[in-house]
């Protein structure tokens, strides 16, 4: 039996300003990649949104991303790797608190925006990331693009998924199209849907070149602020269903990973 998480970025409303339908994406869902206040949410949107999580059996994860609020994350800036394990640890605390007042868990963690791009290529980004995760809990499951940042994972004993962005374009090097560029966000549902099948079927993603590179993925991602975004979930809902595949949540994991929590420290910045 085929198994795939569907999964998307949710809570990212703050104050008065709502961005995206949590409510209608949460019946879709099997996961959701919750922000954690730093590049949007704020706590009573953390706490609405984990409270529907919950009531629809939904999978909690964080989504900590760099304090950009203005850019909504997606800005690259430079911290160092202290400043970024530290902001981390303190996104996921937030979330977690959350998450044990409505009885639930954070199950995993998926950087957002330029902070998770950054990680997949750069080492001591990737290394901040983990040292977060490894000091708040290493049972999360760290959610990332095949890159940095999975491999320093998997080395630090963490379980790591694969995630497929089924609506943001690929370069031939598998990094996505920065949002700045022409055709960086898919909005078409019949190509978004093809090109699911063939991630979850054949293993691979079109780039914006015509190659097919290898894109093995655990998780599938629609974003939430994508136009037409509950839409297009659903149809891909429905494409996979419709293919025999059943959508559930990441596992949890049924043992703690054998790793090493390490002091905080702010490593060596590299070049990127």
């Amino acid at each position: 039996m085929t198994t795939v998480d569907i999964s998307a970025d949710l809570g990212e409303s703050f104050g008065a300003y709502r961005l995206g339908d949590d409510e209608a994406m949460l019946d879709i869902v099997t996961s959701a990649h919750v922000a954690c206040g730093f590049h949007a949410g704020d706590p009573q949107v953390m706490d609405r949104t984990v409270a529907a999580c919950v009531a629809r059996g939904v999978s909690v994860g964080a989504q900590p991303g760099f304090r950009d609020l203005v850019g909504f994350g997606r800005r690259a800036m430079e911290m160092t790797g202290h400043e970024i394990t530290t902001d981390l640890i303190y996104q996921i605390g937030a979330l977690r608190g959350f998450a044990a007042a409505h009885g639930t868990t954070v199950r995993h963690v998926s950087p957002h925006g330029s902070l998770a791009n950054l990680a997949a290529v750069r080492a001591d980004h990737a290394e901040s990331i983990v040292d977060a995760v490894v000091a708040v809990d290493p049972a999360m499951t760290v959610v990332t693009q095949p890159g940095r940042l999975a491999d320093a994972a998997r080395v630090r004993g963490l379980r790591v998924a694969i995630v497929g962005y089924a609506d943001r374009a690929y370069r031939d090097d598998g990094t996505l199209v920065p949002r700045a560029e022409p055709g960086s966000v898919l909005t078409d549902p019949d190509e978004v849907v093809e090109r699911v099948r063939r991630m979850h079927v054949d293993g691979v993603v079109r780039t914006v070149t015509g190659r097919d590179i290898e894109l093995r993925c655990d998780s599938l991602l629609v974003h939430g602020d994508t136009p037409g975004a509950v839409g297009l979930a659903r149809r891909i809902s429905a494409a996979l269903r419709a293919a025999g595949v059943v959508l559930a949540a990441l596992p949890a994991a049924d043992v703690m990973p054998a790793v090493v929590p390490v002091a905080v420290a702010d490593h060596k910045e590299e070049e990127p």
